[in-house]
């Protein structure tokens, strides 16, 4: 295998990976700024041997292996207690092989608690709302924090403060990184589902880049998410959030052409969309509306994409009740990205007029002044009142805006549509 190929096969079996071993070593070092760069320190490892003795059978156990040593050469640096090293590397120095063989087994257990305990943790109490979603995307989503930027709505910057910071708060907490219970995973619960959901959408609708969705997200979010249930099968904002995920993910197959290229909910080819994954999706709707929770948030969104997955063709998508759902889902949760959709939904049942005037409502809100979807939802619906010329001109903005490529050259060739 060539070197450059050695090197694009080992970025991708990190980001398989990152999150797996940033758990695993939180979990042992008990500071999650330096499982990550312990996780980091692997990677470089990885890309000096690898081109030389060949992708390993198991590569996640052979980068586990080598944070471990990294581990214990930096606490025999520091002068750790024994007990510490003992923790991490009991007898690796006298008995390597064996003891990789034995991370290598370890490694096919089922991991979900141990990634679902760095979630809660990076929800720790000491960290703010937003610090605690930026971090969790960071290292269990792998996202950049330009992604995570764009899924806030804030700058850059701001998202790469709230990370730093949020390390340093844990690095003084010391959690145990592992599930907490009773009250306290109560507590955490709101933002380990938000975390969940964010994670979900990156990789339902990519902010940037030349992928328009980026599958292994999804279908990560949707793992933890079948985990949270399983561990709090009570709490029916769980399965909302469960049935969204599962609902929404059953179109991912009909969202992008065979070049990519994006088509809207509207024009897919529903027999494209996954009936199992609706199947269980409709299901843990059904059981978040036995456990009384039918009028959550999440069980709400839920509810919305139901209503596209039971209609046969888009025709007979039952828009009057999507809108109404949005007028209940706003006072439940407002927020100006959930009014725009509330404007999209009426604009589908009552006319592009009636939408357009929902957007003049919105049209100077501060968060959604470079958001690509609120001009391109301008566009849509001056485009089906007849006004080629400015709506032309809204898909050009939304172009201008959006980060990634696909969405893009949508957002172009719709403009081009216009004529003129």
């Amino acid at each position: 295998m060539a070197a450059t190929e050695t090197h694009r096969a080992i970025e991708t079996v990190f980001r398989i990976e990152q999150a797996r071993l940033i758990a695993g070593l939180a979990r042992m070092v008990r500071d999650v700024g330096l499982a990550e760069e312990l996780a980091q320190e692997a990677l470089v490892t990885a890309l000096a041997e690898w081109p030389k003795t060949g992708v390993p059978a198991n590569p996640g156990a052979w980068l586990m292996a080598a944070a471990k040593r990294r581990a214990i050469d930096g606490f025999r640096r520091d002068k750790m207690l024994a007990r510490k090293h003992a923790e991490i590397g009991r007898d690796l120095e006298d008995d390597r092989d064996s003891h990789v063989a034995a991370l290598e087994a370890s490694l096919d257990d089922d991991l979900g608690d141990e990634l679902l305990g760095l979630i809660f943790t990076a929800c720790h109490p000491v960290l703010s709302a937003d610090a605690r979603v930026a971090l969790t995307l960071r290292l269990i989503g792998g996202l950049t924090t330009e992604e995570i930027a764009r899924a806030f709505l804030v700058g850059e910057t701001t998202i790469a403060q709230r990370i730093v910071r949020a390390k340093k708060a844990l690095g003084t907490a010391r959690p145990t990184f592992a599930v907490p219970t009773g009250d306290e995973r109560n507590s955490r619960l709101a933002s380990v589902m938000e975390v969940i959901y964010l994670i979900f959408n990156e990789g339902y609708a990519a902010t940037s880049g030349e992928d328009l969705i980026r599958p292994t997200l999804c279908a990560e979010a949707q793992r933890l998410g079948r985990i949270l249930a399983g561990l709090i099968p009570e709490e029916p904002e769980v399965f909302g959030l469960l049935a969204l995920m599962e609902i929404q993910a059953s179109r991912l197959a009909a969202r992008t052409a065979p070049d990519g290229a994006f088509i809207p909910i509207t024009e897919q080819n529903r027999a494209r969309w996954d009936r199992l994954l609706i199947g269980h999706g409709l299901a843990a709707l059904d059981r978040a509306r036995a456990l009384g929770g039918a009028g959550g948030p999440y069980a709400l969104q839920a509810a919305l994409a139901a209503c596209h997955a039971r209609a046969p063709r888009s025709e007979e998508t039952d828009w009057t009740a999507i809108a109404s759902l949005y007028d209940t889902l706003r006072k439940v949760m407002p927020s100006p990205v959930v009014d725009l959709n509330r404007a999209i939904a009426h604009s589908m049942a009552f006319g592009p007029n009636a939408g357009l005037a929902l957007l003049e409502e919105i049209n100077q809100v501060a968060t959604l002044r470079d958001y690509a979807p609120l001009p391109a939802a301008r566009g849509d619906m001056l485009l089906r009142a007849g006004r080629l010329t400015e709506a032309k001109q809204a898909f050009a903005q939304a172009a201008s805006l959006t980060r990634n490529a696909r969405e893009r050259d949508f957002l172009l060739a719709r403009a081009a549509a216009c004529g003129g």
